[in-house]
């Protein structure tokens, strides 16, 4: 918004420019943006780490003959025993799917013990590794067959299971961006009272969501970024979240400057001036909290790093440039009616949290204390927290092939209904076969396909999927195989693979958003304790943030287990998102500090200017995480639910109490050991300022 010359008319020409540019660019990226969806991979081995055995499994079969098998079982059930007619029936229906498909072996019928279900393993490869195929597959299949008169007929298996989780991720993009903007308009329009004012940062953030899909899509392109449904759905929601963030702290900061400046142009100037430096540093510990999951083992998470850096810059890149250029061109009439007229003063009217911090200084150690003490209460939920989830608890609402798997677990305890694939060297198979087929756990073992290479081998567990058991037989097999050349994979055995990668994710990643925040925060702040003081309050934000998690998740909603990624994810995002209102707060105390402000006045002034505004951007945030409650799948309402907890932990308790009181009681020190902590507190404190 630097003009070029000093004139009126450079002053006019610097924000037309700027948004004219932003035009031609947005129609330049509109087609790039529209790829972003097609370039999404919600596939297992997209999600697997790339040396685990099951992810070796997963390749190989993609190159067996036929390629990568789409799996199901067809379940058919009716309480107190299957009729004859219910025989010919499922025989009919399934002579149907021969026809109309092309299978692999034809589907041969096991009936359960107590003769009350009847189950029949269909397999193709036609449909290849095309996503849209399999899902018409699948879709074929449930077609085909169908229940009468009390006979039940259900798809299960990894295929149908995989269709059903590639149709709610097909619709989150679209659904997560519809509820957001709604959450969003909602709490623009409360927030600023204008009929107007809410429509241009939301408008700036519908540029900046084009603006990071056709980055996100260019990424992909150039470096092969693994870029997952989830991923992408947590892309859009920063993109609208944090954007909305900076273009509170913008409109704010520039009220006051239209306040006292004649023009709109200087007043911008003046508040670009004053909250750039904050904004800049928000971003900048977002995006490289989000960047150290570049050394995640999973796919999935790696991949998460630059795409939801690519949407925080985005929304960087437009609220300081597109927001401030429209702003401008509209001039003071987009504040109608609360219009701030030149040289005017704000209402006077008693601040809600200068009053806050004012009882929170009154007596600072009682209520740090207090206020650790009930962190660190909450965060004894954690206890609570499920095991990890499994692929048949993943959904909020029970779809058909969950259905299929329950009935199969129920009717056939003597085995498992999903198969564990073994992929070995093509001149060891018989010998491996054996081996496997000797394993305890191990009901089933038969050969597949094979090439000149590898061969492929189905097995079924006697205890049913994703179970302890089955657990213990896939850690059997790897036992009994090792040094063979073989490999063990199949959709529990990814689970197991998955689990274990995000333990190992853990241990490293939170260290380095830890240390990559801190540097940040150090070069911003000059100083190491309050770093330190910031990163203490956001880490224990995120313990308390789980520990609601644990009380909620089973007790309250009925989840089955906790997603297994829940605690790195929820940790980088309360981190690098919490660092941020730390940040707007931190920037202003140190700069009443600058001004010669004792201790308790800068942290009161501090407060008062900002915490409406802290107030609000962490009300929208946390509303825009929440919408991802509303998905149907386990994961991301945990996720959701999480960082919507944290974040109002830390706009209204933390940065309210704990840390306004730290600072007070820290003094001076907590610029240590910058110049600001050796300035000598005054002898006598000044009159505080009385609350706007």
């Amino acid at each position: 918004m630097r003009a070029v010359g000093t004139g009126t008319g450079g002053r006019r020409a610097v924000p037309w420019a700027v948004a004219g540019l932003w035009v031609v660019a947005l129609v330049l990226l509109l087609p790039l943006a529209g790829k972003f969806a097609d370039v999404q991979q919600n596939r297992a081995v997209d999600y697997l780490p790339d040396g685990a055995d099951s992810t070796q499994v997963a390749r190989v079969q993609d190159e067996l003959p036929g390629g990568e098998s789409t799996d199901l079982v067809v379940v058919y059930h009716r309480d107190g025993g299957l009729t004859a007619a219910d025989r010919e029936t499922a025989a009919a229906q399934i002579a149907g799917v021969e026809r109309e498909f092309e299978l692999s072996d034809a589907p041969r019928g096991v009936a359960s013990a107590d003769g009350s279900t009847l189950m029949y393993p269909v397999s193709s490869t036609e449909p290849g590794q095309d996503e849209e195929a399999q899902l018409a597959f699948v879709d074929g299949v449930r077609e085909t067959v169908g229940g009468t008169g009390g006979l039940s007929a259900e798809v299960g298996g990894p295929g149908a299971v995989g269709a059903d989780m590639d149709e709610v991720f097909e619709t989150i993009d679209g659904t997560l961006l519809t509820a957001t903007l709604g959450v969003v308009t909602v709490l623009l329009v409360l927030i600023y009272r204008s009929p107007f004012l809410w429509l241009v940062p939301l408008a700036v953030a519908g540029a900046a969501t084009v603006l990071a899909m056709a980055a996100a899509y260019g990424t992909h392109e150039l470096f092969g970024i693994t870029i997952t449904g989830q991923s992408g759905g947590i892309m859009t929601v920063l993109v609208l979240g944090a954007g909305t963030d900076y273009a509170l702290l913008l409109v704010s900061r520039y009220r006051e400057e239209l306040r006292r400046h004649e023009r709109p142009y200087d007043a911008m100037r003046a508040a670009l001036r004053g909250c750039g430096p904050a904004v800049l540093a928000s971003s900048g510990t977002v995006a490289a909290g989000l960047l150290c999951l570049l050394a995640a083992d999973l796919n999935s998470s790696s991949g998460m790093g630059p795409v939801g850096m690519v949407g925080v810059l985005a929304a960087l890149v437009a609220m300081t440039t597109l927001l401030p250029a429209v702003l401008v061109l509209l001039g003071r009439r987009v504040f109608w009616p609360l219009i701030p007229a030149y040289g005017s003063t704000p209402k006077a009217r008693r601040s809600l949290f200068a009053a806050m911090g004012t009882s929170a200084t009154r007596r600072p150690a009682a209520v740090l204390t207090g206020g650790a003490v009930l962190l660190g209460a909450l965060a004894l939920g954690t206890l609570n927290l499920g095991g990890d989830l499994r692929q048949e608890d993943a959904f909020t609402e029970r779809p058909d092939s969950v259905s299929a798997m329950r009935t199969l677990a129920e009717e056939y305890p003597e085995r498992g209904a999903q198969p564990i694939t073994v992929i070995a060297p093509a001149g060891d198979a018989d010998e491996v076969v054996e081996r496997v087929r000797g394993t305890e756990g191990v009901a089933e073992a038969a050969p597949g396909r094979a090439d000149g290479t590898w061969a492929e081998i189905t097995v079924f567990a006697t205890a049913p999927p994703e179970s302890a058991g089955e657990t213990r037989t896939i850690e059997a097999l790897r036992d009994t195989l090792d040094g063979t050349g073989a490999h063990v994979g199949g959709p529990s055995a990814e689970h197991l693979d998955l689990a274990r990668s995000e333990a190992r994710d853990r241990a490293v990643i939170v260290p380095l958003v830890l240390a990559a925040v801190f540097l940040i925060l150090v070069v911003l702040l000059r100083s190491l304790v309050a770093p330190l003081l910031l990163l203490g309050a956001v880490v224990a934000v995120w313990g308390a943030a789980l520990g609601i998690g644990g009380l909620v998740f089973g007790p309250l909603l009925d989840f089955a287990g906790t997603d297994p990624g829940i605690g790195l994810l929820s940790f980088v995002f309360l981190v690098a998102l919490g660092v941020d209102y730390g940040i707007f707060l931190m920037h202003r105390m140190r700069e009443e500090s600058l001004n010669g402000a004792e201790p308790q006045a800068a942290a009161l002034t501090a407060l008062r200017t900002t915490g409406g505004v802290i107030a609000s951007a962490g009300v929208v945030l946390a509303a825009t995480f929440a919408v991802l409650t509303t998905l149907p799948l386990v994961a991301m309402v945990e996720l959701g639910l999480v960082i919507a907890v944290g974040v109002l932990l830390d706009t209204f308790l933390v940065r309210t109490y704990l840390v306004t009181t730290a600072s007070v009681l820290l003094g001076r020190r907590m610029w240590w050991p910058g110049a600001l902590s050796r300035t000598p507190e005054p002898e006598h404190r000044e009159r505080q300022p009385e609350p706007v």
